[in-house]
Parts: C-alpha cells; sequence; structure tokens
C-alpha cells in the first residue's frame, strides 16, 4: 500500500479527514518553508502539498503568487525543491505530494523527474496547467516509479468527464471547491456538496477539497462528503500577519485546529 493510501485508509478508520497543509517551498525562504513543513506535520498533518514556485502560476490566487515571487527572487528552483523535499522526507514517513506547472518539469524531462521525485520520496504530483488527456507521458513516467498523478475536477465538470478524468488519475481526486483561483474564502461555495456527490459516484477514489478551504468550520462543513480537506492561502496569510517569530507556530497552530475539526466522529 503506497503511503497516499495508507493515510486515507487511516483516516477513514478513524472517521475523519486527511489534513494536508500546502507548503510554498522557498517561502520566505528555502530553510523557513521546509521548517514549516516540519511543524504542520507535527501538529497532527497527515500529509503535506509541496508548491514548486512558477512564474505564471494560474490556477493560483494573489497569495500564493506574492509567495511565489518571493520564493523565486530567492533563488528557489526545481532542483531546490527536490532537495527540500528529500530533506522533510527525512523526518515523516507522511505522504508528500508536489505541486508544480508543466513548463519545469517538461524541460526537467518526464523520466529524470519522476525518477528524482522517487528517490527524494516524494509520492504523488499535481499538474494544474496538464490536462489529463495530454499526460500520458507524464503518467507513464510516474507509474514506472509509483508515482500517483492528482487529477484535479472542478464544480462545473460533468459528470462523463469526471469518470473519464477518474480513470486516468491515481491517489486521490483533487476537488475544487469554486470556480476560480486558489484563495482564502469566508464561506464554502454553494453547490458543493452536490458536486462531491457526483465525483462519489463517479468514482472510488479519495475526494480531496482544495482552494478556499480557509477555517476549522469549513473542514467540520465537509464530513460526510469529503475525505480530505486541503489549506493553502489562508496559512500564508497567518504566517504574513504574525510577528516572524511567532509565524512558524502560528502557521502550524491554525493547522492543528484543522485537524481537531477533522475528527468527524
Amino acid at each position: 500500500m503506497s503511503r497516499i493510501s495508507r493515510a486515507f485508509s487511516d483516516a477513514a478508520g478513524d472517521g475523519r479527514l486527511v489534513i494536508a497543509p500546502y507548503v510554498a517551498l522557498g517561502y520566505p525562504d528555502m530553510p523557513t518553508s521546509v521548517k514549516l513543513a516540519r511543524a504542520y506535520l507535527d501538529a497532527g498533518a497527515d500529509m503535506l502539498e509541496l508548491g514548486v514556485p512558477f512564474s505564471d502560476p494560474i490556477a493560483d490566487g494573489p497569495t500564493i503568487q506574492r509567495a511565489t515571487q518571493r520564493a523565486l527572487a530567492k533563488g528557489a528552483t526545481l532542483a531546490r525543491c527536490i532537495e527540500a523535499a528529500a530533506d522533510i522526507r527525512a523526518a515523516t514517513g507522511a505522504p508528500l505530494v508536489l505541486m508544480g506547472y508543466a513548463n519545469p518539469f517538461m524541460q526537467w524531462g518526464y523520466e529524470d523527474l519522476a525518477r528524482d521525485l522517487q528517490g527524494a520520496g516524494v509520492d504523488g504530483l499535481i499538474v494544474p496547467d496538464l490536462l489529463p488527456d495530454d499526460n500520458e507521458d507524464l503518467a507513464q513516467a510516474c507509474a514506472a516509479h509509483d508515482l500517483d498523478v492528482i487529477s484535479l475536477l472542478a464544480p462545473t465538470t460533468p459528470s462523463e468527464r469526471i469518470r473519464r478524468v477518474a480513470e486516468r488519475g491515481s491517489g486521490f481526486l483533487y476537488c475544487v471547491s469554486l470556480t476560480g483561483v486558489t484563495g482564502r474564502r469566508e464561506d464554502l461555495q454553494s453547490g458543493l456538496t452536490a458536486f462531491l456527490q457526483r465525483v462519489g459516484e463517479s468514482s472510488s477514489l479519495p475526494r480531496a477539497v482544495g482552494f478556499g478551504i480557509s477555517t476549522p468550520a469549513h473542514v467540520r462543513a465537509l464530513c460526510g462528503q469529503a475525505d480530505a480537506a486541503i489549506m493553502a492561502s489562508a496559512l500564508i496569510d497567518i504566517f504574513d500577519a504574525a510577528p516572524p517569530a511567532a509565524a512558524v507556530s502560528r502557521a502550524a497552530a491554525q493547522v492543528g485546529a484543522m485537524v481537531d475539526a477533522a475528527r468527524c466522529r
């Protein structure tokens, strides 16, 4: 059983959601982002989404775009992100999922990328600007190195398309909670329940909800509807608003609150 499958199986057995915080690798610098990842794990996170900075992050809103630009200015590269993932892996058995955009991965070469990610202890890959219809080369390389390729689904995705996308993906399905980019939200999108129900009817893969998940109340609302909650921008906002000496601990405390809210029974 893969680390991703085990995380979902263990959480389901305990009657809780998988909590998966996002870490912008290289923000505010690479050592601090690694420290933040470890703090999230210490706070009870089940899985980490590790973001690779890119100059044109089309799926991301202002908060992650700002973090991305600062990380790039500090010298973040794909090579350094893979090294950081290996550093994080050395301290945990939790699944690590790398999220990044297609251009740097294509330049690296899919076969080399998959080999190097496996060597760093990465378990899966999310590429939001590469459609499942166009990722056959990436999927084959990842399959050869025991990496899951995580597919994204939007609320507007028709049920037949959900089935086709799910057949090409593995690990879990990343269910985007809203139409638009990432960013902190006050309320979950209306229609999310119906969307998640359609996904559940079309695939047996676990459903992870991201984009706009900002509060413990959002996590509690997903109990019985999804299998995981992914939070990103809200954690970066908390980190940014805190005094530098307390930034890591305050962001980690929010992850701890999300973990508590994920106990559905």
